[in-house]
């Protein structure tokens, strides 16, 4: 499925009725549009909110789908990171409108590299702000030419998940937005679970709850 010029492929999983929101979660560094798909239904099971998962626009060695070009942790290669955040702002904008719903009404999301463009495009300059943010597995890039707007996070709902064995992106990288967010007044929950590089199927199930209460 495709949207407008600057289209991403995605899937979509509709509400049960009119939705009241959407649920944007955004893969990690190699896989597709698919890997996440999963993770819909466990965030929102009554089914309230349209929920989509885009394929990231690169396709890079070893293979699979990436948002952008790796160098090291915590600095994104910037000329592949500002192109796809452009290209991914522009489709997220048109598919938010296409269903007739605006900004406050989205929880934005991803695990590894879609956690780092879940900030970018959630606190980026000039970039309007979600709901909430959901932040697994990932860290907030530092990239030139790029800023964050932390202005006005007092009690700003964001959800960062973070296994203590990660071998891929360390933990303290997880500890550190939670810092710095929480330094900005956002109202931070913050867990860590003792896995590797993955999601804790336990955390999820709590986060819906989280889902629940931030988009009333």
């Amino acid at each position: 499925m495709t949207n407008g010029p600057a289209a991403l492929e995605h899937v979509v999983r509709p509400g049960a009725g009119e939705p009241e929101g959407a649920l944007v979660m955004l893969h990690g560094r190699g896989t597709d549009q698919y890997d996440l798909e999963p993770l819909i239904g466990v965030l929102d099971p009554r089914r309230r909110l349209v929920g989509v998962t885009p394929r990231a626009p690169l396709t890079l060695p070893p293979g699979g789908a990436h948002w952008y070009i790796s160098r090291g942790v915590g600095f994104p290669d910037p000329d592949t990171f500002r192109s796809t955040l452009a290209v991914t702002s522009g489709w997220l904008d048109a598919f938010l409108a296409e269903h007739g719903l605006s900004h406050d009404r989205l929880i934005l999301g991803g695990f590894s590299q879609g956690t780092v463009m879940s900030y970018a495009l959630g606190l980026g300059a000039r970039r309007p702000r979600p709901a909430a943010i959901v932040a697994l597995s990932g860290f907030i890039p530092t990239v030139e030419g790029f800023s964050l707007d932390l202005d006005g996070l007092d009690g700003y709902p964001v959800a960062i998940g973070h296994g203590t064995h990660d071998p891929v992106i360390g933990v303290e990288w997880g500890r550190q937005a939670r810092d710095l967010l929480e330094g900005a007044g956002a109202a931070v929950r913050y867990d860590e679970y003792p896995t590797a590089h993955g999601v804790d199927p336990r955390h999820l199930a709590e986060l819906a709850g989280w889902v629940e209460s931030v988009l009333p």
